[in-house]
């Protein structure tokens, strides 16, 4: 509380950042590493489709419909 009085300021944190380089021989041994993991073959599930469900269920509704009206 009393620093600011006698001109003190806040400075910013130093951070050092490490250097890093660009080795394109590092690249390539990792774009081969990513080209030699197991791929595994996914199998799309075909599901019925939605038309068919609502049909299904509207007749099914209709016919309910129908018997409780005789």
């Amino acid at each position: 509380m009393i620093r600011p009085m006698f001109g003190f300021r806040p400075k910013p944190k130093k951070f050092d950042l490490p250097f890093r380089y660009y080795d394109p021989e590092q690249e390539e041994r990792e774009n081969e590493r990513r080209k030699r993991r197991i791929k595994f073959e996914t199998h799309n599930r075909v599901r019925p489709k939605q038309n068919l469900r609502v049909l299904s269920l509207a007749l099914l509704l209709a016919l309910v419909v129908y018997i409780i009206s005789l």
